[in-house]
Formats: structure tokens, C-alpha cells, sequence
């Protein structure tokens, strides 16, 4: 049985850094489950999809073919045989990601697809309804945090090295705390810290820190 260490979280609050680090020094398969739902959005904006159409995202989320490898510590994502990349990470894709990730359909399609990643091993998944909803039972479960105006620094900063855009960490805030409010909000597996989840504020926290307080609180058996 693969071991499974879940990761939730707002945006911003660190899973990404943290999920690959962990899952390098265990030898765990890093998951980014939030590059699916993005995945989702993009190929409904590339096929006009009206993202304000729950019915209609419905429909063609049966039909986006998503081939996962695992490569290089983690699961890749193909899309018509090429990964996406920072395709999937620009504030237009930010903007419509909520929508379509509120859609009982899309969560579906990626929670069985996420289920489905045990045969390639271990993992480390990170996400926002990863400890509630897709591996409830695992006995590794975390939900990071951290305040609106540290993520927000972060986040900018991650789009403004990575080329994807140039927003003011004002917008960058907004545009979180939207994010947030329809994520923990929405009617199917809403982003929320789940009962026995180990709660982290990573806000005044390194890196490291944050990374060393996942590792002491595994299972003895899984370091």
C-alpha cells in the first residue's frame, strides 16, 4: 500500500516548496493537484468553454485528456503530449480556476485521477481538499497557513521570477483572498482544515522550519 503525506492549504501558504522538499528527502513522488484543475481551466478557455457554465464544464471535463508520468520526483502532466507549463500559471487562468474547480464533475475527474497516482508509489500531494476528501485516511496530514500579506509577497514574487506577470502585491492580495473565499465557500470539498489535520502558520516560519516540523510529525515508520 503506497504511503500517502497530504498537504492543504490557501494559495500561497508554502505546500509547493514544502511537498518537494519532503517528498526529495523521503524518496516520495511530489503532486501538484492544483496543476489539474488548471489544467482543467485552461482547455476550457483554449476550447471557449463559458467557465460561468457549470453544466458545460461538466460536459467537457470528460473529454480534456490528461496523461500523468511519474519523472524526475514527481507526477508530469501531458496535455496532447507536451506539458503545459506556465500556460496553466497566468493570472487569466487564476481568474477562472475557482469557477471551474467549484464543478462537482471536475472534482470527480481529478479526485479519482489523484487516487489513481498510488500505483506509481509513495506520494506527497498538495492541494485544497486533499485531507478531506481525496485521502481522508491517511495518517500524514497537514494544513498550511500563513497571513494574506505574507502569501501574498510570495506569490508575487514566484510570477515576477517565473516571467508570468507583473501585478502589485495589492492585486496579488485581491486577487488570494477571492480565491479563497470561493474555494472555502463552495458546496463540494471545500478548502477547510480537516479534524486531525496538523495545522502549520508558516507566516513567520523558514522554509526549513516549516519542512523540519512536517518530517518530526510523520509516522516513525515512514522516515
Amino acid at each position: 500500500m503506497a504511503k500517502v503525506i497530504a498537504v492543504d492549504g490557501p494559495s500561497g501558504a508554502g505546500k509547493s516548496s514544502v511537498s518537494r522538499i519532503v517528498g526529495e528527502r523521503l524518496g516520495f513522488l511530489h503532486v501538484d493537484s492544483g496543476a489539474l484543475y488548471r489544467i482543467m481551466t485552461w482547455q476550457c478557455l483554449e476550447e471557449k468553454v463559458d467557465t460561468t457554465d457549470p453544466a458545460a464544464i461538466a460536459a467537457f471535463a470528460q473529454q480534456v485528456e490528461i496523461e500523468c508520468r511519474p519523472e524526475a520526483g514527481r507526477i508530469a502532466y501531458y496535455v496532447k503530449g507536451e506539458e503545459p507549463g506556465n500556460r496553466i500559471r497566468t493570472p487569466e487562468i487564476n481568474a477562472h480556476a475557482s469557477q471551474v474547480a467549484t464543478v462537482k464533475e471536475v472534482r470527480d475527474r481529478v479526485t479519482a485521477i489523484l487516487r489513481g497516482m498510488t500505483q506509481y508509489g509513495d506520494l506527497v500531494i498538495e492541494g485544497r481538499d486533499i485531507t478531506t476528501a481525496v485521502f481522508p485516511d491517511t495518517p500524514a496530514r497537514f494544513y498550511l497557513t500563513a497571513s494574506a500579506e505574507a502569501r501574498a509577497r510570495r506569490r508575487q514574487k514566484e510570477e515576477v521570477e517565473k516571467g508570468i506577470a507583473n501585478q502589485s502585491a495589492e492585486e496579488v492580495k485581491k486577487s488570494l483572498l477571492s480565491r479563497d473565499a470561493i474555494d472555502s465557500t463552495r458546496q463540494y470539498a471545500p478548502l477547510k482544515k480537516a479534524d486531525g489535520a496538523i495545522e502549520i502558520d508558516s507566516s513567520d516560519l523558514t522554509l526549513e522550519q516549516v519542512v523540519e516540523t512536517v518530517m518530526n510529525a510523520l509516522p516513525a515508520d515512514w522516515k
